[in-house]
């Protein structure tokens, strides 16, 4: 039996002017709360249209179904959520290491819990769709912010910083997206956070005189 038809996820055309800048806004804002009240499932773009105070006309304007929708509102929060990584490894450009990587977990670490139930809801909403090029992109960004970042370190210099910083963001990331996959309480979170510096903090440390890193 032959496989349907993918759905298009390209936008039908991105907001050019404020007001129609205000009106997509409204329409990301209606479909985070409906996913987060019943789920992509459940989702359709009358129920999306209603709830934005929009004509379904309009929404079509933009987004072709519900996919192009799911997709597109999840590309504008992984770029947001790159902006404020990039935003944060610049102002610690020159710091010591370990400032620099506490900056960053509290950084992500925020992003990602300052709305926790969005966070869980876009976790799902990607679930049938593949999303393989939004994290590549986001991923690309990132590297480039943090590896900039960890080579301007004032105490540090590391020989094979690409692993290096492999190894700390894929630990970073992993844990919090775990805390959302585990459905942990802000307690145990707080806790984990605080774990993840200290780990993190200690494998900085254990570079000291090895060949991945060369103290300054």
């Amino acid at each position: 039996m032959p496989n349907p038809a993918r759905p298009s996820l390209t936008p039908r055309k991105r907001p050019r002017q404020a007001r129609a800048a205000v009106t997509v806004d409204a329409i990301f804002e209606a479909t985070i709360q409906l996913l987060i009240r019943s789920g992509a499932d459940s989702l359709t773009t009358t129920r999306v249209a209603e709830r934005a105070g929009v004509s379904v006309g309009t929404l079509y304007q933009y987004f072709p179904n519900k996919q192009a929708l799911i997709y597109a509102l999840n590309e504008r929060y992984l770029e947001t959520l790159a902006a404020k990584i990039e935003a944060t490894c610049t102002a610690q450009n020159g710091q010591p290491a370990s400032t620099m990587l506490k900056a960053l977990i509290d950084a992500y670490w925020r992003a990602k819990t300052e709305r926790p139930e969005v966070t869980r809801a876009l976790y799902r909403s990607v679930a049938d769709l593949d999303n393989s090029a939004l994290i590549e992109a986001f991923a690309s960004r990132v590297d480039t912010a943090t590896t900039a970042m960890f080579a301007s370190a004032c105490d540090a210099d590391f020989a094979d910083l690409a692993s290096v910083n492999l190894t700390l963001v894929t630990v970073i990331f992993g844990t919090v997206r775990n805390v959302f996959e585990r459905g942990l309480d802000s307690q145990d979170a707080e806790k984990l956070q605080g774990q993840l510096c200290l780990m993190c903090d200690a494998y900085l440390k254990a570079l000291d005189g090895s060949s991945i890193a060369q103290p300054r």
